[in-house]
């Protein structure tokens, strides 16, 4: 029998952290220009948390949620999550949940010394592939270039756009009501809007000059289409198919799961969506009809790192792979970086920053560039293994908010009688 003495777990924490003690004090919010308002939780013992909404999205989302997190231990991150669950909404609106999330992860990993991915399990590759979204331009030739700068740059995966916007100033291209090209507040199976035979040329005319340029061996992938209807999708799916295509996204609202069944039996190039969804259950029609072939959520709208993961488990389950949607900051990024960490059936990691020249500057601790030859080392410091670089931050605050962490005592006092069951 061993005489060795026993140890404690909190031996080998943070000495200036005792997590069974830890408690959350503060929350503060700096929104930085491109619409990413990035959350501080801030504890009794000098550590804080970092998290992010979702870009575009409200701060409002995370402040209201601030006087149900005081007082209450970062580390019980389900605990907390479980709590504030009810207050996300599908798109922008789970932004604040999301990014709360995040910051208790940051927290919880710092507080035991371990990064963001061993809480949610251990990871299952030491890099994260990434793919870069890039703008598109009406000429095919030129769009191909850009691309193909982008596999100079050591990117392994490509995506562009492909919208009916191509061909809207060309006769007979489609056929629309009035007034209907001009608006995005209508949904895609209510707008009337088809496109023609030629419409549907002009687009894989576009599709093969750009694979005349990056070859075939490389994936693309394609989005934004534009607001067509179903039958439209398909046609022009069909057309598309001959391009071996990594995948085709968003071609229909998330919310139509028979109208995605259909498309994907109507094609044979795999069909994605999923940035829109918020929590794993949100993703189960889908998944339980096989309607799609790639997830694709935002780890800022799907519930965070440990939710998104939970995600991905249940894609595997039925034969789904996983790639995920960013358009955020580091903060975002890194934390969709574990998450892909600790994923197995994850697929490949979007970057909308990839041409910011000061987008790796806002945060210390990471390399730099972040993302290097298409693809981000995992790291192996506590939490999402990063700090902010509060001078880069304060260069690129939002000027119609350009507060730095400033006091939010307004919502501390906030209360209203949130249980779900008398």
């Amino acid at each position: 029998m061993s005489t060795r003495p026993a140890t404690n777990v909190e031996t080998h924490v943070n000495p200036y952290s005792r997590p069974s003690d830890l408690k959350i004090t503060d929350m503060r919010i700096a929104t930085l220009a491109r619409g990413w308002p990035i959350i501080r939780l801030d504890t009794n013992q000098g550590i804080y948390g970092l998290g992010e909404v979702r870009d575009g999205a409200s701060k409002t989302y995370a402040l209201i949620l601030k006087n149900r997190l005081l007082g209450e231990n970062p580390c019980n991150v389900d605990k907390l999550f479980r709590r504030i669950k009810p207050f996300g909404y599908h798109a922008r609106q789970g932004g604040g949940v999301c990014g709360v999330e995040m910051a208790l992860m940051d927290l919880a990993g710092k507080a035991y010394g371990v990064p963001a991915y061993q809480l949610a399990g251990g990871k299952f590759r030491d890099c994260v592939r990434c793919y870069c979204d890039t703008d598109s331009v009406p000429d095919a030739e030129e769009m191909g270039n850009r691309l193909k700068r982008r596999m100079d740059q050591g990117f392994t995966f490509l995506k562009m756009d492909l919208g009916i916007q191509l061909c809207r100033n060309i006769s007979d291209a489609l056929s629309f009501p009035k007034g209907m090209l001009e608006t995005s507040t209508v949904m895609h199976p209510f707008t009337g809007i088809r496109i023609t035979d030629k419409g549907i040329g002009i687009l894989s005319d576009y599709v093969a000059t750009v694979r005349d340029i990056i070859g075939y061996e490389i994936p693309l992938a394609i989005d934004h289409f534009g607001h067509l209807g179903l039958e439209s999708c398909i046609r022009l799916a069909r057309a598309l198919d001959k391009f071996s295509l990594a995948w085709l996204e968003d071609m229909i609202p998330w919310q139509f799961t028979d109208q995605y069944v259909r498309l994907s039996h109507a094609c044979e190039t795999p069909i994605a969506t999923g940035e829109d969804i918020y929590c794993s259950e949100g993703f189960a029609d889908l998944f339980e009809a096989r309607a799609i072939s790639v997830c694709h959520p935002d780890l800022a709208t799907s519930g965070g790192i440990l939710e998104t993961k939970k995600i991905g488990d249940r894609a595997q389950e039925h034969g789904i792979a996983m790639a995920m949607h960013m358009a955020g900051s580091p903060i975002s990024f890194m934390a969709s970086v574990h998450c892909a960490a600790a994923t197995e059936n994850f697929l490949v990691l979007e970057n909308h920053a990839v041409d910011l020249p000061w987008w790796s500057d806002l945060v210390t601790g990471l390399p730099n560039p972040i993302i290097q030859n298409g693809t981000v080392s995992v790291p192996e410091t506590p939490g999402l293994g990063l700090d902010l670089n509060p001078e880069v931050i304060r260069a690129h605050l939002n000027p119609k908010d350009p507060g730095y962490f400033e006091p939010t005592t307004a919502w501390d006092a906030e209360h209203s009688h949130d249980r779900l069951w008398s």
